[in-house]
């Protein structure tokens, strides 16, 4: 593949609601510029996007897939990216590389959630868009009513450049509004079309689709706007022109139509690609240098500036490192720095992905996607610069987790395997990010859904080796004391020679703190050498408190009097002495339970308010308010126990159809109801016996 200037090249993720044919789309493209000679399909596992066995076995896309192609002496590098709300990490980190969304909307389901949140990350990236209505040959595919949808979600700046001839059955072509002729398919059903006058019958619906379509454009331009007034005739050639202007703010969202699976529209919706959306050239990408804001200049001559996006794992040459490159370019032999490390990368051979194929590159130009292999210590969301001076690209974000699962190894050979396979894990996927539980000693996967961490922890068994298994995480309980006590403990011990000698007196009582210590001990009745070995002492008394073995909280400890021995005395022994001590206070301050209490903030549509407040009732949630996030949506903000939302993810897509979003943030501790305590306490004791 040659190398072509940034004006040459568009960089474009394919973003949709699941199930709305973007993969067959991709497919489509590649059928069209010459790459393939017969389409594949999902259901048979036979695209160039699905290419990884996951995704060939469960007929889905789970990762973002890069499919370069040439069209009209222009290179577009189209970006696949998973639809399914649990893989959408992988769209929002693809959505970083690329300077356009082509949104693609299944014209008989019409907008689905999917659908609205690959809008709003778009809207997070400030990325400019376009949509193609798909299966506009498909059974009850409504393009209208789809317009009218799209337009009710997100606004007016939706305008047609194209409308369908006939729908379903009666599909047979489109017409192209910036050029005012009519696209009719074969009647052989190859995916090629002639170009004609647009049918009499339609010459109503052209001028309704061409006056909203210039109005659109005219408003961003008030010289237009002016002749449009006075019913001056403006060009076709003023309107392409102006409307590429409008794309690239957000101004105006081109609406094309057809059929990705019959190959219908897809050479039209290609020549608006390069025609209607921003080049590489076009991407104004802030940088920092020496602490100050500026842009990075796209050319070959500037210093090289790449951004890693995406890290995949390959049986055959190790880790591949997929980069946008925003500045200068990437050649052989080149060494880069990395700012993250500060350590130096030699560059190797660069080349591209389509698919699972590699393809040779000479150099990665400025504007140009591409990968590496055999760097040296490079993880996704790295920039590599020319020199340690160089520019710093602002950090990739990536979204939160909404939910975590316990892995636990099932042999001992399994444990020593399982660091690297988590390592290896996380460099691929986006959305996955792995902890440990310091409170528990769990590890913990963290990701966008069950499913997600499920089918992770699938791929990571076949490559690795290595057998896990997931589990709801434990419950970080803790215990505290309600009410103060004085407790008294003496450690004597004599075996022979010298002997073991501590006696302490220590006041317990409940505290806002997590643990105080103090001492007010009166005419050396303790000397202060040893009070340190007292409070090492008090704490070991604290890990394990007298209901469930759980740590304690919340207490203060205060050490009041005691005695000692000139000889058997020593610091051991009165650790000893502390630590059974506030064995005993804890068992004499009535103990309680303390589970962690979590605050929820959970947007959705206001027609699911009931349904989901009466869910979080149901989980012991504490609803602490509702606020209007915009037209029809809200926020409830609520206070819930862990132990009730742990799966909460899982049951809010089901509950609101994948509406509804939340993010879940720890807040504090709180007593647990006496009823459920039992239960806790039951089955701790069974799990320490077992």
């Amino acid at each position: 593949m040659r190398i072509y200037s940034a004006d040459r090249i568009h960089n474009v993720g394919l973003f949709s609601h699941a199930g709305a044919g973007k993969t067959t789309l991709a497919e489509a493209m590649l059928y069209e510029t010459g790459v393939i000679n017969r389409m594949g399909r999902v259901d048979d596992g036979t695209t160039v996007s699905d290419h990884e066995q996951d995704e060939i076995d469960h007929h889905v896309s789970i990762h973002m897939s890069l499919i370069p192609i040439e069209w009209n002496d222009t290179k577009i590098n189209i970006i696949d990216a998973p639809g399914y709300s649990e893989f959408q990490a992988e769209a929002f980190a693809a959505m970083r590389a690329v300077d356009a969304a082509l949104i693609v909307v299944d014209a008989a389901s019409g907008v689905e959630v999917g659908t609205t949140q690959v809008w709003e990350m778009a809207d997070q990236h400030n990325l400019a868009r376009m949509i193609f209505v798909n299966r506009m040959n498909r059974e009850h595919a409504d393009f209208h009513g789809t317009l009218t949808a799209l337009r009710g979600a997100f606004g007016k700046q939706i305008a047609p450049i194209q409308f369908p001839i006939g729908s379903a059955e009666t599909f047979r072509g489109i017409v192209d509004l910036l050029t005012d002729e009519a696209l009719m398919e074969h009647e052989n059903g190859d995916g090629g079309y002639d170009r004609g006058p647009v049918p009499e019958e339609l010459a109503d619906e052209v001028e309704t689709y061409r006056r909203a379509l210039i109005e659109s454009i005219a408003e961003h331009n008030e010289e237009l706007l002016m002749r449009y007034l006075d019913e001056e005739p403006i060009s076709n050639e003023e309107i392409i022109e102006e409307l590429h202007a409008c794309v690239d703010d957000g101004t105006v969202v081109p609406l094309l139509c057809g059929s990705a699976d019959g190959n219908h529209g897809v050479s039209p919706l290609l020549d608006a690609v390069v025609r209607h959306l921003p080049s590489a050239a076009e991407r104004v990408e802030p940088a920092t240098q020496d602490e100050t804001e500026t842009t990075l200049d796209v050319s070959l001559e500037a210093p090289s500036t790449a951004l890693v996006f995406k890290s995949i794992s390959d049986p055959h040459v190790g880790r591949i490192s997929l980069l946008r490159v925003f500045s200068g370019a990437v050649n052989p032999h080149d060494t880069l720095f990395n700012t993250r490390t500060g350590n130096k990368e030699r560059i190797g051979k660069p080349f591209t992905l389509r698919g699972k194929s590699q393809i040779e590159m000479e150099f990665i130009s400025a504007g140009d996607i591409g990968a590496l292999t055999k760097l040296a210590d490079v993880q996704t969301g790295d920039c590599l610069v020319a020199n340690e001076s160089g520019s710093r690209l602002r950090p990739m974000e990536s979204m939160e987790p909404t939910i975590a699962l316990a892995v636990h190894p099932e042999s001992k050979a399994d444990v020593d395997k399982l660091a690297v396979a988590l390592e290896r894990m996380v460099a691929e996927d986006a959305g996955i990010r792995v902890r440990r539980d310091e409170s528990t000693g769990e590890t913990l996967i963290l990701g966008q859904g069950e499913q997600h961490i499920n089918l992770a922890a699938e791929r990571l068994m076949q490559r690795s080796g290595v057998t896990i298994s997931l589990d709801t995480p434990k419950v970080a309980y803790r215990e505290t004391i309600t009410q103060p006590t004085r407790a008294e403990y003496k450690h004597k011990k004599q075996t022979g020679g010298a002997g073991q000698y501590g006696h302490v007196v220590i006041d317990v009582a409940p505290s806002e703190e997590a643990f105080q210590f103090d001492e007010h001990v009166v005419g050396g009745a303790v000397p202060k050498g040893y009070f340190p070995a007292v409070e090492k002492g008090v704490r070991d008394g604290l890990e394990h408190g007298p209901l469930a073995g759980f740590p304690v909280v919340n207490v203060s400890a205060t050490l009041t009097d005691g005695s000692y021995h000139s000889v058997d005395s020593n610091e051991m022994a009165f650790r000893i002495a502390a630590k059974e001590c506030m064995r005993k206070a804890l068992q004499q301050g009535t103990p309680v339970l303390l589970e962690p209490i979590h605050t929820l903030n959970v947007t959705l549509p206001d027609e699911l308010m009931g349904d989901v407040l009466g869910h979080l009732n149901s989980k012991r949630g504490q609803v602490l308010g509702v606020d209007a996030v915009r037209e029809g949506w809200s926020q409830v903000t609520a206070e819930v126990p862990l132990a009730e939302v742990q799966r909460y993810a899982t049951e809010l897509r089901s509950m609101t159809q994948g509406r509804a979003t939340f993010t879940m943030a720890f807040t504090r501790y709180q007593q647990v109801p006496e009823s459920i305590a039992e239960t806790i306490r039951r089955e701790a004791v069974e799990a320490a016996a077992a």
